[in-house]
């Protein structure tokens, strides 16, 4: 919740008027609970998400998330068809079986870091290629992961993909 990266992608959807939640998985920092290899995960974030469309009942939804996160929103959105879009930043394709991301039928932006290293480029974009739903790939140039020295870049990427997704009907 309080990574460098998810805080940006925050920032930059609350910039444009986005009412949006960050929460911590079960069992990081305060929350309770343990970590359940991805399966309650998905039950947080869709907790997340329930409480945010009663909050905003008359507000799109759409999912992000960053790493870890990204791939709970992806999994989230392949069971929730109220999702209309996806912002997926940082998809550590290297380190899982990601195959599901191909199911995709939400418009999805994804930013990706162009020397990440739980995720080659080439890769990432072997995977998207798969998706049938409308989707982009955003990049940020001479960055790692987590975007280290380079999150002004990451911002502006985000901002970029941000206005792509806002863009579509």
């Amino acid at each position: 919740m309080n990574n460098h990266v998810t805080y940006r992608i925050a920032k930059t959807l609350r910039d444009n008027g986005v009412s949006c939640v960050r929460f911590n998985f079960r069992g990081v920092g305060r929350s309770t609970g343990k970590y359940d290899n991805g399966v309650g995960e998905i039950e947080d974030a869709r907790a997340a998400l329930n409480w945010l469309q009663k909050e905003e009942p008359n507000v799109p939804l759409w999912l992000s998330g960053f790493s870890f996160g990204c791939r709970t929103a992806v999994q989230l959105a392949l069971q929730e068809k109220r999702v209309e879009k996806v912002l997926a930043v940082g998809l550590a394709v290297d380190m899982f079986d990601l195959s599901f991301v191909a199911q995709l039928q939400q418009t999805t932006a994804f930013i990706h870091s162009d020397t990440d290293e739980y995720g080659k480029l080439e890769n990432l974009k072997a995977l998207i290629a798969k998706v049938p739903a409308k989707h982009a790939l955003f990049v940020v140039p001479n960055a790692d992961h987590l975007c280290n020295g380079r999150l002004d870049a990451f911002s502006e990427v985000a901002q970029q993909a941000f206005d792509w997704l806002a863009a579509l009907s």
